[in-house]
């Protein structure tokens, strides 16, 4: 049986390639693969995420290492890790504010994809996809929130896996199988920290496919129109490669400046105080980046209501190609569906700010209007702005608009970047 054909002058890897063609492969997809020219910063923050992936996976093998998921031991696990093992506070640090850092990035990953319109047709499967990862991301999140068996951890442990119980029949099985018992207790951690250090490698491997279905289809760009030709396009190294690296560094100086300076700023004090089942927290909150969820759960006065809300909230993600009837991806050619996203956008940072105030007052009122409004943007305004919107003429390719931009700032903020072509 002949071998597989390999180009590679280096004798080792030609050897390599040509009974595995692993290298043949990550050649033509990272080096070779055509990107638009005229992508801008906003498109690093997806290779960012999956750098802070990698970096979170690092650290919790080896916080794993020392961790001991019993309730009696947990919270003396963590700090015997802050102040015994060889930087080990370091490890935790990082990993904590890594995973906040995460999030962060991950949801400019989101709103990049909204306003372009990068969940359109052909890239529907690229956009589930990113759902489904986020979806993981937060049951890993949370599941991680609960290890350190502090204060906060314990309550919120309970608060969120009780909201299960407001499904009829199935909801006391549910609950009962993740408590693994009648209460939140040893079996509820072991489980807890069982899933949380699987779920990552889950994370990844939805990565791959995600990244995968992108060099299928091809990624999107700030007009929302297809490569044409080469013109159009430059090769994914070194262009993209150096400004996604650019781009991370920079990011990783503001997540040095967390981490080092202030690694607790995004921690809450309770869960400094070992978990007392005795004696509940004045205010129960998760993490920031649950914040607007947990402000559309309590908008709604009733328990399965605001458990289906919440639920909904994210699940109606996955339909959002249907939903937008507009025959253009991008923003940057619809001023009026442009003027409803960045309202969305200032909805979802007041829904966080509704979700870490006690839900009482104006508090209540924001919460139910920015309820309202999430879900009328998706279910009326995008469906009914595709409809009697009209866009503002396309260019016909990315490099006329490239040309006549003159490499600065073109179309409403869609930075347009002159490249030789390779």
């Amino acid at each position: 049986m002949a071998l597989y054909p390999s180009k590679f002058k280096n004798p080792l890897i030609n050897w390599i390639d040509s009974r595995l063609p692993i290298v043949t492969l990550m050649h033509h997809e990272y080096i070779e693969f055509q990107m638009p020219r005229n992508i801008n910063y906003l498109w690093a923050f997806g290779a960012i995420g999956m750098l802070l992936l990698m970096l979170m996976i690092g650290t919790g093998i080896m916080l794993a290492m020392q961790y001991t998921p019993n309730t009696g031991l947990a919270f003396a696990s963590v700090e015997h890790i802050m102040r015994d093992v060889n930087f080990g506070w370091l490890l935790r640090y990082m990993h904590a504010n890594a995973g906040a850092f995460f999030f962060l990035a991950i949801y400019v990953h989101i709103f990049r994809g909204l306003y372009y319109g990068s969940y359109q047709k052909p890239r529907e499967m690229i956009w589930i996809l990113g759902v489904l990862l986020y979806l993981l991301m937060m049951a890993t999140g949370f599941l991680g929130y609960v290890l350190p068996w502090g204060q906060m951890s314990f309550w919120a442990a309970t608060v969120i896996t009780n909201l299960f119980s407001a499904f009829p029949v199935v909801g006391d099985p549910i609950v009962t199988w993740l408590w693994g018992g009648f209460s939140v207790d040893n079996p509820t951690l072991n489980r807890f920290f069982a899933l949380h250090y699987l779920l990552p490698f889950v994370l990844l491997g939805v990565v791959i496919l995600h990244v995968a279905a992108l060099h299928i289809t091809g990624s999107n760009n700030p007009l929302g129109i297809d490569i044409k030709g080469p013109q159009d396009s430059v090769p994914f190294h070194p262009y993209v490669t150096i400004k996604d690296i650019f781009a991370f560094c920079v990011y990783l100086i503001l997540f040095s400046v967390f981490l080092f300076f202030m690694p607790n700023y995004m921690g809450h004090p309770d869960n400094y105080i070992p978990a007392n089942p005795l004696v509940t927290p004045a205010h129960i909150v998760p993490e920031w980046y649950f914040l607007p969820w947990y402000a559309i759960l309590r908008a709604i006065p009733d328990k399965l209501g605001g458990t289906l809300a919440m639920f909904a909230a994210v699940l109606v993600l996955f339909v959002l190609p249907w939903l937008d009837t507009s025959k253009v991806k991008s923003m940057v050619f619809k001023p009026l569906t442009r003027f409803c996203f960045w309202l969305f956008v200032a909805d979802c940072i007041i829904l966080g700010f509704c979700g870490a105030n006690n839900p009482e007052g104006i508090w209540v009122i924001a919460s139910r209007l920015g309820t309202l409004y999430y879900f009328g943007y998706f279910l009326v305004l995008l469906p009914l702005l595709g409809k009697i919107e009209q866009p503002k003429p396309l260019p016909a390719s990315i490099s006329e608009s490239i040309l006549k931009g003159g490499g600065s700032v073109h179309a409403h903020g869609a930075t347009a970047q002159p490249m030789e072509k390779a």
